[in-house]
């Protein structure tokens, strides 16, 4: 070796013995030839890294490139980059002769791509590989799938992954890499969970890290838009298909390869496809191989009981493999392990599949009793893994109680004689079994399955305490993810209820994954959560349900503060209020009048066992029918959720259902590419459609009845018309660029609108099939008061208003209502915790029903959704904190105002209807007088004590009032309007002053002691004005936007502004001196720190806190500038928060018009 290699060797040699596990280093050393057995025999009896680099330091040159290319590989790169400077050069004859550099750059490719590595012992089938290729090379740079298919236990995965070890392959066809995902037998969540993974596995080395997606939905836009613009020219592998749905989540119009034991699962699918078919057996002589190479002799030197046994494995490469483990360590034993496979002892209660396992098990079970007895133990353990699922070392070191090395040595025994997988990526190494080996092993165990989960339960909470695993731990995400499993297998009913029921919990696992798995485990596992009473799950469930999209925030809402705004009779509320008492030190909000506030749905069903895709009305309101990923339509009253009808409809997930105007048919369609019309009331099949040539998205009927049309679209991009009288399609629509999702004809069936994954909405003439209009939705998501996610906009659906005037759009969890004739956006709203798969009004437009991916169906109340919905407290409120009491005069129905005991939620008093809308009202501080202004420039105070219906003085300006205010002697009111000049009227005794000096309209003001006043306007300014004589004092030039809102600190020496331009400053009011910036930084996600714009600020009484109002509710800190809490309201655009002297009380209301009184915990 080198002097310089060898002293860079001896130099680093401290931190290289105290980091590195040898035992795979060696291996990769071995591979290289290194090292050898007998060296790596040394290491193993002594100090293993010491004696490793001792060894090392006594070799050649090449064995110091080794062990670099080792440490890089196995995930040491910080020790290798100690070692970099000390590579000795290469001389040509190695350059010439070494394939070192290539096999590096594949080994990379296929390490960070999670390619599962070689078995103990392989034998090629370059047959089989080359043909893997060759259909690899077929895909070019199209998108398309191969598909490579065969029995249980023939090859597929080892005959993959072989194939993807080809440099030439890798380098001209996907440099993009190769991502790798074990899929297995799926439900939903854990098919969402290997999603997260997989998008959390590519997002690795982002500077921007993203929450993780929500649902499945989300997730494959996620996966889209990386593979598209971060992995383009890549390799997505899925393993062990089962299910042709699941496919559907990485439909993406990317290359992807796909191992399944059934050859038509990629029928759902479009784009080109290609298979593979491996035989069932392996050939003869391959198994031949296979022994000669576990024995170590030449297949001609083999006795003649290996035909024997070849023949009797079925050509299994498993079973062969497990037997050639045995004759390994056991040369004698051809005979009696011959006999042994003949004589077919075990016997299975029941079969999971078609398999002939009798082969497999008879090997797995003479394999595991040549085990020695502690080692029977430990395998027996593995019976309770989760199919499908790689588990990382440190699990199995809590399990046995055990340091890393002793259990990896463990394991290492089982992978060798066969009896384990193993993946080594990095310095992380994680183990599986074959699905079949898990079949056996829960078959051989069945009677002590409850006992082993029980065990592992326990040695969990032993390891754990109280604690909750965190991220940094290479076991975390299992035990998120399965430790509820355990539970439930072990039947342990108390601790798998402390479990689900705990707030730190759901905090915990929420905010690494989100609570759609969490939902998924209060159904799958009810029947023992409750055996008690099933309220306290019910509790939980609709919880994350209602508060699902808040839980994907980032930075992570406080759970604790979530909790608080639940009903007081909910064993969530009970358990947040503990937590709160007890985290003394924690700023917490309690919703005090939160008993009042009606749901904006009226009803919730749960009529499927899986996501409802639609939902719809009959015409006459009574019924509703519904579909989803289930392939049933369900029929039920829309009054009280009975079931009336259910059809197993399709053989694939329905899409969509619809009524006919005269409710006697409702159409469906579904991703099995048909259109089917079903009799309403008995459930007989009409009409079959099939035309489209990919999965069908939506279909509706027309609206008059006498004549039935049925519109229909499809990831073909068309968009048809179909008469049922007919047998074909009338009309064909051309003109979206990508799969169009939804239709809906108008209400006078003049037109059709379609939506489209392409971020528009079409408007077709029915009859001609001409496009009339083009909006733009994704257009809203740039110009959003929110950050727009990283993930594009796909227009899910769209329903007609009654009149035909507005359209209602859903993308995302988002529902939005559009003016046709303007193409502009009258509201928007949230509700649903996910995805949005559908959204309809009913046929007099009271009230809409959505459906989603969180298994509901919701009802909504349109008029308390509609921004421009007259029935609601507007924004505009004023509150008095007098005596204890917090008194608000709000304005209702914009023709009232009504006194409010803001502690009861009574109604105390209330306006007869003025003859003009109020636009804004005011309160003295004594609770004597009551002010009012109108759009038509009227101004009345009246006297809510003695008669609130008559008034005392009445002022007019010339622009509808904007805002009033009493001065503290109550002599004289303050008022702007929408100008720039503000009003300062005594209305005692009837004069008037006029603030002039603002360039642009007035934002608004407050008032200051000693006759001053701050006022704040669009053109950026904030001033000081005299109210006595009208004249300006001081001037501050703060923002380059419009001013939105200013507060003053209680000592006055401070105050703050907020803008248009999302920051909020803190300013001298002496000197004009810039104090504090809070800039709209965005955190993971991008979140604006105020969800929007800042609209209202009011600091404490002793200046060193906070509270903004925006999207949501804010307290900060005024000295750190640290956010405090957060309160998210139901509905978003507060305009004002007040705050009661003592900073405990803060009274707001939303644009649903729901009001919050919130008092300080």
């Amino acid at each position: 070796m080198d002097v310089k290699s060898r002293n860079y060797l001896l130099m680093n040699r401290q931190a290289l013995e105290n980091d590195i596990k040898t035992s795979y280093i060696m291996d990769r050393m071995i591979s290289d030839e290194a090292l050898t057995l007998q060296e790596e025999e040394r290491v193993k009896q002594q100090e293993r890294a010491a004696m490793l680099i001792n060894i090392i330091l006594t070799k050649d040159n090449n064995s110091y490139r080794s062990f670099y290319n080792a440490l890089i590989h196995e995930g040491y790169r910080d020790l290798a980059a100690l070692l970099q400077d000390g590579i000795p050069a290469i001389s040509s004859g190695y350059r010439k002769s070494s394939m070192d550099g290539m096999t590096s750059y594949v080994k990379t490719i296929l390490c960070e791509g999670g390619v599962p590595q070689r078995p103990v012992v392989f034998v090629t089938r370059s047959k089989l590989v080359d043909a893997i290729k060759k259909k690899l090379y077929c895909l070019g740079n199209d998108p398309g799938w191969v598909t490579v298919y065969g029995m249980a236990g023939c090859g597929k995965t080892v005959l993959t992954a072989e194939a993807l070890r080809d440099p030439q392959l890798l380098e001209d066809y996907f440099p993009g890499g190769v991502h790798w995902i074990s899929v297995g037998k799926q439900d939903k969540a854990g098919l969402l969970i290997k999603l997260q993974n997989l998008c959390s596995r590519l997002e690795h080395d982002s500077t921007l890290s993203q929450r993780p997606p929500l649902n499945i939905e989300e997730a494959k836009d996620r996966l889209r838009l990386l593979m598209l613009r971060k992995y383009p020219r890549s390799l997505l592998v899925l393993d062990d298909i089962w299910d042709s749905w699941v496919l559907k989540a990485f439909d993406n119009q990317c290359q992807v390869l796909i191992t399944s034991r059934d050859r038509s699962v990629t029928d759902a699918v479009s784009g080109n496809k290609y298979e593979v078919h491996v035989e069932s057996g392996l050939a003869h002589e391959k198994g031949l191989e296979i022994l000669s190479l576990f024995v170590n002799m030449k297949i001609s030197e083999l006795p003649e009981q290996a035909n024997c046994l070849v023949r009797e494995c079925k050509g299994s490469p498993l079973v062969i493999s497990l037997i050639g483990a045995l004759l390994r360590d056991f040369p004698n034993r051809w005979e009696y392990y011959l006999r042994q496979l003949q004589n077919k002892q075990f016997k299975r209660i029941r079969k999971s599949s078609s398999y002939d396992y009798e082969a497999l098990d008879e090997a797995m079970s003479i394999s595991v009793e040549q085990l020695d007895d502690n080692y029977k133990d430990y395998y027996k353990d593995l019976s309770i893994l989760p199919k499908d699922v790689k588990v990382p070392t440190k699990v199995l070191c809590i399990l046995w109680d055990m340091e890393t090395e002793e259990v990896e040595d463990i394991l290492q025994e089982f992978v060798n004689k066969s009896l384990l997988f193993c993946d080594r990526n990095g310095k992380s190494f994680h183990y599986y079994l074959h699905d079949l080996q898990l079949d056996f092993l829960t078959e051989k165990n069945r009677n002590q399955l409850q006992e082993l989960h029980k065990n592992i339960v326990n040695q969990y909470k032993k390891y754990y305490k109280l604690n909750t695993p965190v991220l940094s731990q290479e076991d975390c995400m299992y035990w998120y993810n399965f430790l509820a499993y355990h539970m439930a297998g072990a039947n342990m009913q108390e601790e798998l209820r402390d479990l689900m029921f705990s707030l730190d919990w759901i905090k915990a696992k929420t905010e690494l994954v989100g609570p759609a798995h969490l939902i998924h485990e209060y159904v799958e596992y009810s029947s023992i959560l409750d055996q008690k009473d099933s309220t306290v799950r019910e509790n939980f469930q609709e919880f994350l349900s209602l508060n699902g999209h808040l839980l994907g925030r980032q930075p992570f809402p406080d759970i604790i503060q979530l909790g608080l705004c639940q009903p007081e009779t909910s064993e969530v509320y009970q358990q947040a209020k503990l937590h709160a008492q007890r985290e003394t030190g924690t700023f917490y909000l309690e919703w005090i009048n939160k008993k009042s506030l009606k749901n904006l749905y009226r009803l919730v069903v749960r009529p499927h066992r899986d996501a409802v895709y639609h939902a719809c009305f009959s015409k006459d309101r009574q019924r509703i029918a519904s579909c989803g990923a289930d392939k049933t339509l369900q029929v039920f009253k829309a009054e009280s959720g009975e079931r009336l009808l259910e059809i197993n409809a399709h053989d694939d997930e329905i899409l969509c259902c619809a009524f006919s105007a005269d409710g006697e048919f409702v159409a469906t369609c579904s991703s099995d590419k048909k259109v089917k019309v079903w009799n309403s009331r008995t459930g007989q099949c009409m009409r079959v459609y099939e035309e489209h040539s990919e999965q069908v998205n939506c279909c509706q009927f027309n609206n008059s009845s006498g004549r039935y049309l049925l519109a229909t679209c499809s990831n073909d991009t068309y968009i048809k018309i179909w008469d049922l009288n007919e047998k074909y399609c009338r009309n064909t629509m051309i003109g979206h660029e990508n799969s169009v999702n939804h239709c809906r004809f108008s209400p006078n069936d003049e037109y059709v609108a379609s939506c489209s994954t392409d971020g528009t909405v079409k408007l077709w003439a029915a009859c001609s099939g001409n496009e009339l209009k083009n909006i733009e939705i994704k257009d809203f998501f740039k110009n959003a008061d929110e950050q727009p996610d990283d993930v594009e906009v796909l227009v899910k659906c769209c329903s007609w208003s009654r009149n035909g005037d507005v359209i209602l759009v859903v993308a995302k969890n988002k529902l939005l209502l559009w003016n046709i004739k303007s193409l502009s956006k009258v509201a928007y709203c949230r509700g649903h915790m996910s995805w949005v798969h559908c959204v309809a009004f009913s046929p007099d437009g009271s009230l809409f029903l959505t459906s989603s991916d969180d298994q509901t169906v919701r009802i909504w109340e349109t008029k308390k959704v509609c921004k421009s919905s007259d029935a609601v407290l507007k924004s505009e409120l004023d509150v008095v904190f007098h005596n204890g009491q917090v008194m608000i005069l709000a304005i209702y129905n914009q023709k009232h105002l009504q006194l409010i005991n803001g502690n009861t939620d009574n109604v105390i008093m209330q306006t007869a209807a003025q003859e003009s809308p109020i636009s804004c009202c005011c309160l003295s501080e004594d609770l004597k007088f009551a002010a009012l202004g109108q759009e038509s420039g009227t101004i009345k105070v009246l006297n809510p004590k003695f008669n609130f219906n008559s008034s005392r003085k009445t002022c007019f300006f010339m622009t509808p009032v904007q805002d009033c205010r009493f001065t503290p002697d109550c002599q004289t009111l303050i008022s702007s309007a929408h100008s720039s000049v503000i009003q300062v009227w005594n209305w005692q005794l009837s004069e008037c002053v006029f603030l002039r000096g603002h360039k642009e309209a007035i934002k608004d003001f407050r008032l200051l002691e000693n006759s001053k006043l701050l006022s704040w306007s669009f053109d950026g300014t904030v001033k000081v004005w005299n109210i006595t004589t009208g004249n300006p004092e001081k001037d501050f030039a703060c923002h380059g936007g419009a001013v939105l809102s200013c507060a003053v600190s209680p000592d006055g020496s401070k105050f703050s502004s907020t803008s248009a331009d999302k920051t909020a400053k803190i300013w001298d009011i002496s000197t004009g001196a810039l104090l504090h910036f809070f800039s709209p930084v965005t955190v993971d996600e991008g979140e604006p720190t105020h969800g929007g714009w800042v609209t209202d600020l009011s600091f404490s009484p002793d200046s060193k806190m906070l509270v903004s109002s925006g999207g949501y509710l804010k307290w900060w800190n005024v000295t750190t500038g640290e956010s405090l809490q957060t309160f998210y309201t139901n509905g978003t655009n507060l305009k004002s928060i007040h705050v009661s002297p003592n900073f405990k009380i803060y009274v707001t209301v939303d644009n649903l018009g729901i009001l919050y009184v919130l008092q300080k915990f």
